[in-house]
């Protein structure tokens, strides 16, 4: 059998750059048929590419903003994150088409029609299926060279360090407060940053958490999350879903977070974004 590099090679071609020059590049069905043929998951076989400047085709647009060393530290990056639900599937969705190679995410919950008006994952196609199954076929659909482990159980104190071993990063994307300070404990214990966010209504706020800091959710109680009350309006949930993708890809390339032991502060109702220190 050839070898990887060899392979990729040889399916590579030589196409137009999205900032005008020209460069090899390596298509979606090319990375499908050589993970197959090596038995690899596509995000190394990208990963591989990138090495011998190939460039996969599906990430050209991200170039200028994610630099070739960032695109392999994502194809081989694990992530873990808890929650499929409004911010949760649209993170899934973000982490999918910047090429987080490795995703590990869980959520016990099935969708319902009042879902429907924030969950990405929720459409009338899957009302009523589980909100990991949902998360399979979107991952299939969207990027089928991310490894997605998505598992249908609501975790606990008790499941999450297992939940967590072996990743770099953990994401909050619960809907609730309960959990949110056992997820806190078990990242701190992994020794991993957390990045965490919540919303009601049009106000939200993200956060990133690092082992052993302060968490938001250690001064907001445990009590009902106040979004019963005052809803989740897409706009909003669509927000703070890009700004924890955004911190988390700092985070999984190496770089420092902006928002380490703090939580930004959004107000879509008066457009304020304001930082508090934790």
């Amino acid at each position: 059998m050839s070898s990887l590099p060899k392979a990729v090679r040889a399916r590579a071609a030589t196409a137009a750059l999205p900032d005008g020059g020209m460069g090899l590049i390596l298509p979606p069905t090319a990375i499908r048929d050589i993970a197959r043929d090596f038995g690899l998951p596509g995000c190394e076989v990208e990963a591989s590419a990138l090495e011998l400047g190939i460039h996969p085709e599906r990430y050209l647009r991200n170039r200028r903003a994610v630099s070739d060393t960032d695109q392999r530290l994502l194809l081989r990056a694990r992530a873990a994150q808890v929650g499929l639900g409004g911010l949760g599937g649209l993170l899934l969705d973000q982490f999918l088409r910047l090429g987080v190679g490795h995703l590990r995410a869980a959520d016990g919950d099935a969708f319902e029609t009042t879902n429907l008006n924030r969950q990405a994952l929720a459409t009338a196609e899957t009302l009523g299926m589980s909100k990991a199954e949902a998360a399979r076929l979107r991952a299939a659909e969207v990027n089928p060279s991310v490894r997605l482990e998505a598992r249908n159980e609501f975790l606990t104190p008790e499941t999450l360090p297992a939940f967590l071993d072996g990743c770099s990063l953990a994401v909050d994307a619960l809907g609730g407060l309960e959990i949110r300070p056992a997820l806190r404990k078990a990242a701190a214990e992994a020794g991993i940053p957390l990045v965490t966010g919540a919303l009601a209504g049009w106000v939200g706020y993200v956060g990133v958490v690092l082992p052993g800091s302060v968490s938001p959710s250690d001064i907001m109680g445990q009590r009902e999350s106040a979004e019963k009350q005052l809803g989740c309006p897409a706009p909003a949930v669509n927000l703070m879903a890009s700004l924890m993708a955004a911190e988390a890809v700092k985070l999984l390339c190496g770089r420092p977070s902006s928002l380490a032991g703090k939580m930004l502060i959004v107000d879509l109702g008066a457009l304020s974004f304001d930082t508090v220190t934790l």
